[in-house]
């Protein structure tokens, strides 16, 4: 197993966003130090608390800084950005981290997102799908391009100037393009197995009981089978929720304390997802009356915490619930204590992965 990091990060709305912003990049720089293999950062323009209003623009801000560490969008909003923005944007990207990016998508999951975009009560699906075709093309063809479709069209044909470069769009480090990963968020997730028809890879969200993560996995399967791809458990990303402390009292008492981050982060998942009647997500079984879902039954089945010995058995026995997978995502939290925080990822690199490697079933 290989450990990553996947932040969406979700902050006290009160908190100096200077702050916030600082202490998130300084997770990036200590995973980069820690040996972290890959690392991914959300956006949304609408939320006070989920803060980073721009993945691009955050990775940009790591990107000199990082010397290792594969950087990954996680992930842009396909239906608020115009597709040819986004492929120069990402094409520059994957420059400057001299081949380190990942481009992770997505339709977007953010409500308030997607009525300020003007989509809300649009097929966001549709127009993720037509934008990461239209991004494809651009990086497979040269200009004037010509794309038609239901959403964007784009064409430099009336002012192209060939001779002096006017109406190139930017091309990738990377050929034919760089890894693309989607966030895997409903139980059997059809998207997974389009993804994996396409080439693409899953990350499967650290908001989801392990049932729906491990329904995640045959639908990767059924997508390979059908593009005649390899099936790679490597290829499987899993983000969870984990805090390391040096003693079992402290993790517990820092993963659980009703103002803590970790409770914070769920309190404002558990609102969001039953405000929008997605409370499915929470549920360990399909069936399951939505007023059995409470925070304190989520914060309990979805947070590990304890020792490095105990944080390593907690994996262990995930992984036998859901499967073998290739990178745990360790989900970034807000440092409302910073030395925990930091103390929390080193013990995850220096003493959790390494015992979860040794008695990992071969």
């Amino acid at each position: 197993m290989k450990l990553g990091f996947f932040t969406m990060p979700i902050h006290p709305i009160g908190k100096d966003w200077r702050q916030s912003l600082r202490e998130d990049r300084e997770a990036f720089l200590l995973a980069d130090e820690l040996g972290f293999t890959e690392a991914y950062v959300g956006e949304h323009v609408t939320d006070r608390a989920e803060n980073i209003t721009s993945c691009i623009a955050f990775i940009a801000w790591l990107a000199a800084a990082t010397k290792q560490l594969r950087l990954g969008t996680g992930t842009i909003n396909m239906p608020n950005t115009h597709p040819a923005a986004v492929a120069a944007s990402v094409a520059m990207l994957d420059h400057m981290l001299d081949g380190r990016f990942i481009l992770g998508i997505s339709p977007g999951g953010l409500l308030s997102d997607a009525e300020v975009f003007g989509n809300l009560d649009a097929d966001r699906n549709a127009m993720f799908l037509e934008a990461i075709n239209q991004v494809l093309a651009i990086w497979a063809s040269g200009p004037p391009y010509d794309l038609q479709g239901k959403y964007w069209n784009i064409s430099v044909s009336r002012t192209l100037i060939e001779d002096i470069g006017q109406g190139f769009i930017a091309q990738p480090l990377q050929k034919p393009h760089p890894p693309i990963v989607v966030t895997a968020v409903a139980p059997f997730s059809k998207g997974v197995t389009e993804a994996a028809a396409r080439g693409w890879d899953p990350i499967s969200a650290n908001f989801l009981m392990p049932a729906w993560v491990k329904s995640h996995w045959p639908k990767y399967v059924e997508g390979c089978e059908r593009a005649s791809r390899a099936v790679e458990t490597a290829n499987w990303r899993v983000a969870k929720s984990v805090f390391v402390a040096k003693d079992a009292a402290t993790a517990k008492a820092y993963a659980t304390d009703p103002n803590g981050p970790y409770v914070y982060y769920y309190h404002q998942l558990f609102t969001k997802l039953k405000r929008s009647g997605r409370l499915e997500l929470f549920k360990t079984r399909r069936d399951q009356p939505d007023d059995d879902v409470t925070l304190e039954s989520v914060c309990d089945r979805l947070i590990i915490h304890g020792t490095p010995d105990s944080v390593a058995d907690q994996l262990l026995a995930f992984q036998d619930e859901v499967g073998t997978f290739g990178t745990l995502l360790y989900a970034g939290k807000d440092w409302k204590d910073r030395e925990l925080g930091r103390q929390s990822m080193i013990l995850m690199a220096e003493q959790v992965l390494p015992r979860v490697n040794t008695n990992a079933p071969r």
